[in-house]
Order: C-alpha cells, then structure tokens, then sequence
C-alpha cells in the first residue's frame, strides 16, 4: 500500500512539472491530433477490457493503473493552472476584455460545478469512505475545474501584454491590427517561433473606441522593441 502510494505521488509530482513547463499547449492540438488521440485512447480501453474478460488484467491491477492515470491527469492539470496563474501575475493588470454571461459566466459555472463533483468524490467532507479510485478521480476534476477558471474563452489585453487562452503574447510582439468586420478584431504577432500569425477576437461596437486607443497606446510604446524583436529574427529588414 505504502509503495504505490510513493508511486501515485511520484506520478503527479512528475505530471504537475510536465503541465507547469507547458510542455503540453491548447496549440498542439488541432483537429487530426485530437482524433488519432481519440482512436488510441478507444483502441487501448478495448484491448485493456478483453485482457480484462479473458482474465489477463485483473480488477486490483486495473484499479491500480485508473489510479495512476487519475494522478497523472490531476497532476499535469494543477501544474497547467499554477502556471496560467503565474502567467496572469505576470502579465499585469486588466486592461480590457469582452465580458458577457457566456464568455464569463457560464464558464465559471460549469467549472465550480466540476470542482463541487470532485470534493465530493474525494468523500472530503463525509468523512469517508475514502478509497484510491474516489481521491485520485476527485482531484483530476479538481485540477481540470481550477484551469477552467484561470483560462479565459476570451482574449485579455493587459497591462504588459495579451491572455490568449493560454499563451502570453508581449505587446513587443504585436506587429499590428485590423477589422475584419465591423465586431472582428484580427491581432498579428511574433509567435516563439518568429513567424508572423494572428487570432481574431469579437469585439462589440460600443468598444471600439476604447479597443482602438488602447492597441494605438501598446504599438506606439513598444515600437523600438518590436523592432528589435524583427531585426534579430531577419537581419535583412
């Protein structure tokens, strides 16, 4: 018992750094990825459960390796929201972001919801029973809640930079903008790479003009930075 409760731990501490060092990002994913990752995880859950009915993946070995699944998810999801949090911090105060009830709310909601269901399957405050299964599943729901609340569906322009889901982009690093409809809002920048891309963002008609000075503001005080960060990626310009 003692032993893989060393080892669960050993399991989240290591899945917690993987997610801190955001080794893992929103980005990676796109649409093949997520259904190559969808057929392997079905793939794997039929061949574990036939090992299971012919008698070569008992009850107690399954039970152990759920729970190391669970500690590896909680912990990759804690590690995900601290450095989201940290990333917040670090990018200053809010400057403006496009608030409504399903961009905000709704969210928030659904993930205390998710956080709610997990202290429940701890069985925290029942006192028990506690099992391995009930914890470790509590706590993945626990972790993936919280980075639910520290990621905004939205983009966050603030004080030293802009919160898209959960990348930092540094004002430095904003090449320009443009309206690509009259609520369409394109935003080029530097990706880590040095390639030039953009997201589009909504932004309602009444905050045009608060939109419009404060990236008017952003550009114009880190001009010589920006263009630094451009010479350095082509000599050339």
């Amino acid at each position: 018992m003692y032993l893989l409760i060393i080892l669960l731990c050993l399991l989240f501490i290591a899945a917690c750094w993987t997610g801190y060092q955001r080794l893992l990002q929103l980005k990676h994913l796109n649409r093949q990825r997520v259904l190559y990752g969808f057929l392997a995880a079905m793939l794997i859950l039929t061949v574990l459960t036939a090992a299971h009915r012919f008698g070569f993946f008992p009850q107690y070995i399954a039970a152990r390796v759920t729970m190391g699944l669970y500690s590896v998810i909680a912990g990759f999801f804690f590690g995900f929201a601290s450095k989201q949090y940290h990333s917040r911090k670090k990018a200053g105060q809010m400057a403006y972001a496009h608030r409504s009830f399903w961009t905000e709310t709704a969210p928030a909601l659904i993930c205390i919801l998710l956080i709610s269901f997990g202290i429940y399957r701890t069985q925290l405050f029942s006192f028990g029973p506690f099992t391995g299964i009930g914890i470790t599943s509590g706590l993945s729901l626990i972790a993936f809640g919280i980075v639910g609340l520290t990621i905004r569906v939205v983009p966050e322009f603030r004080r030293k930079g802009i919160l898209v889901l959960d990348r930092l982009v540094p004002w430095k690093k904003v090449a320009a903008y443009r309206w690509k409809s009259e609520e369409a809002l394109q935003i080029d920048y530097l990706n880590t790479d040095g390639q030039l891309t953009d997201f589009v963002t909504a932004i309602p008609a009444d905050d045009h003009l608060v939109i419009e000075r404060l990236l008017s503001k952003k550009l114009a005080e880190y001009e010589e930075e920006r263009k630094q960060e451009i010479d350095e990626i082509n000599p050339s310009v």
